[in-house]
């Protein structure tokens, strides 16, 4: 029987849907691990982003905090936070805000940096503020690459949040160390497999969210990370 199989006969087992070690449960605390994690990041990020972004400066500065979050190795700094602080919830969040951090930041400072100057000169000529000129030119033209970022920061959060199993914490990361620990490579396969799916599924979630903000004429595919 290859893993496959074996993951399917994991997957349609009744016996893995209940209870609090059940997919159900786990896939709850995936979610809650990762919706967390971006909400975290947005309040540090997408503020520094609009506020560089607007005043064009501190692209340097920008770059260089987001770079040093990203260069973060992920599973090493649990491991330390966990020997320094103890298995607390605080040592998973640190490092999974830190990877979502930089695609909200940078995407967002770009956005509002790169919007026409010829837009922004007209909301400044009908007499508007600038923070009038900021929410209501520069981010719904920013828009696209904004949620750019943040897709980029929900599909890391979704990723990493199965480190959260190292240190004792649940989500779908729980089936892949617990199937590795009594070789039920079944249950690690079927475990990978709903990771996927959820990420998946927080791509159809931005899909959707960029049907309904985004305007016919300003949906593109750029990217900035």
């Amino acid at each position: 029987m290859n893993v496959l199989s074996q993951a399917w006969g994991w997957l349609t087992t009744s016996a893995n849907w209940s209870g609090s070690d059940g997919i159900p449960t786990r896939f709850l605390q995936h979610f809650e691990y990762s919706v967390e994690a971006v909400l975290i990041g947005a309040l540090i990020a997408f503020p520094i982003g609009l506020l560089t972004g607007h005043v064009k400066r501190g692209g340097l500065v920008v770059s260089a905090l987001a770079n040093v979050a990203r260069a973060l190795p992920t599973l090493g700094l649990v491991v330390l936070l966990v020997v320094v602080m103890g298995v607390k919830f605080r040592a998973v969040m640190i490092p999974l805000v830190a990877l979502t951090v930089p695609p909200i930041l940078l995407n967002t400072y770009e956005g509002v940096r790169n919007v026409d100057p010829q837009l922004t000169d007209a909301a400044k000529g009908m007499g508007l503020r600038p923070w009038q000129v900021l929410w209501r030119a520069e981010v719904p033209a920013a828009l696209p690459l904004i949620l750019t970022g943040f897709q980029f920061a929900a599909v890391n959060a979704v990723a990493n949040t199965a480190i959260a199993a190292y240190s004792s914490f649940g989500g779908l990361g729980r089936f892949v160390i617990d199937g590795l620990a009594t070789t039920d490579y079944g249950m690690v396969a079927g475990g990978a497999i709903l990771i996927v799916v959820a990420a998946i599924l927080n791509l159809l979630f931005f899909a959707i969210l960029r049907r309904l903000l985004i305007s016919p004429g300003l949906r593109q595919d750029k990217q900035t990370v």
